[in-house]
């Protein structure tokens, strides 16, 4: 393994590392969420590179288009959250109650 694929890799990992045991704030997932879609558009935009290839040119921008609206998404529902329960904490939520 390179080191830059390892550089790679290490980071989604350490961001599915932090979306899976540091749940505390709405606003620390998102980051996470954000940090693994960015190491996964280096990591697609690298492959592409490497390929030399212009059929693979076009998913890393797609990539990146998703990840916007995933995370204008996810800004939103911080929004809605912070307005109704007052926090964004995760523990104060309940998805049971409207």
């Amino acid at each position: 393994m390179t080191p830059v694929h390892f550089a790679f890799s290490s980071t989604f990992v350490l961001g599915l590392a932090g979306l899976a045991f540091h749940r505390t704030h709405l606003l620390s997932a998102l980051l996470c969420l954000e940090a693994m879609m960015l190491s996964l558009f280096i990591a697609l935009s690298i492959w592409a590179l490497q390929l030399d290839s212009t059929n693979f040119s076009a998913s890393p921008m797609l990539l990146l288009a998703f990840s916007a609206c995933e995370a204008s998404a996810g800004l939103a529902l911080l929004v809605a959250t912070s307005r109704t329960h007052g926090s964004d904490r995760l523990q104060s939520l309940n998805l049971l109650q409207c």
